[in-house]
This record gives structure tokens, C-alpha cells and sequence, in this order.
């Protein structure tokens, strides 16, 4: 799969996931087949290990909330890249068959400037009783753990750059 760097994928690098990722990946989300809650609970721990597989192709890990002076650095990724590589993960994993409890949305923005607002981007999943959540891993550096909410509650943040 594509990994988007640079800012708005200005570069793209190539990750091939193999067996033994699969292995893994599949036991990660083994894990969370008791509820939706549970599976997000593994989705963060999967997009966890996903970025550090990333960053390990890729050949550097990018910083938290990286800013505009990061623009066509190798590895460092606005919000388009972020959200552009979860949902290619999220992809992946439903693909497969491994989520069980929600489907892989389109990406959704926020933010128009005049709202007091940077324009941010995310990658949605919507469980099956129809409430959207976010997986917005921009807030952490590469590997850490994304921040999953409701969609709602996401679209009302973010005033000033305030996450």
C-alpha cells in the first residue's frame, strides 16, 4: 500500500505488508471482536503498529500535529496524509474481513478558517448502530495512539488549532 508524505502525499513510499504483519494485525483486532467499543480499542492498538511500519519504510517518523514549515519534508504529514494512510489502513483491515462491528467511511474535514478553525482532516468508521467515529492520528507522533471519537463531537473541536 501507498504510505502519503510531504504534505498532501507530495511523496508516496511503497508498504508491503506481509504474513507475519498479517499474523499480527489479525491478532490485534482478534481482540476486539466482543463489541464495537472493543474494536476500536483495537483499531488504535492496529493503527499503532501500521504507522510504525510506516515510519519504517518511510525512514523517519513524523512529529505531532506537524506544521506548514514541515511542508516536502520526507516523512513528515499534514492531516491529508494522515487521514489519507489510516483509511487506506482501515481499507485493509475490512478488506480482510477483520472488522466486524463498523464499516470504513470517506474521510471527513472541518474547519474553514472564518470559523476560527484550520481546515483538519480524518478517516471515519461508522458501527453498525449508524454513529460515525474518527481515527485522527495527526495529534501524535508516528505510533502513538489516535484519537477516536465521535464523529459529532470531533466536527465542534478544533477552534484556534486547540485539538
Amino acid at each position: 500500500m501507498k504510505i502519503c508524505h510531504g504534505f498532501g502525499c507530495h511523496f508516496q513510499s511503497q508498504l508491503d505488508l506481509g504474513a507475519a504483519d498479517a499474523r499480527r494485525i489479525s491478532a490485534i483486532l482478534a481482540a476486539g471482536r466482543a463489541s464495537p467499543h472493543a474494536e476500536r480499542a483495537a483499531v488504535s492498538k492496529a493503527v499503532q503498529y501500521y504507522e510504525s511500519r510506516a515510519a519504517s519504510v518511510v525512514g523517519v517518523r513524523d512529529h505531532a500535529k506537524s506544521n506548514a514549515r514541515q511542508w516536502h519534508r520526507r516523512g513528515q504529514m499534514d492531516c491529508i496524509d494522515e487521514s489519507t494512510n489510516t483509511r487506506t489502513f482501515l481499507l485493509y483491515l475490512e478488506r480482510r474481513g477483520l472488522l466486524k462491528h463498523h464499516t470504513v467511511q470517506r474521510n471527513v474535514t472541518r474547519g474553514f478558517l472564518i470559523d476560527g478553525r484550520y481546515p483538519h482532516s480524518t478517516a471515519v468508521l461508522r458501527d453498525r448502530s449508524g454513529e460515525k467515529w474518527t481515527i485522527d492520528s495527526w495529534y501524535t507522533p508516528t505510533g502513538g495512539p489516535p484519537d477516536i471519537m465521535k464523529l459529532s463531537q470531533w466536527l465542534t473541536r478544533g477552534v484556534m488549532g486547540v485539538r
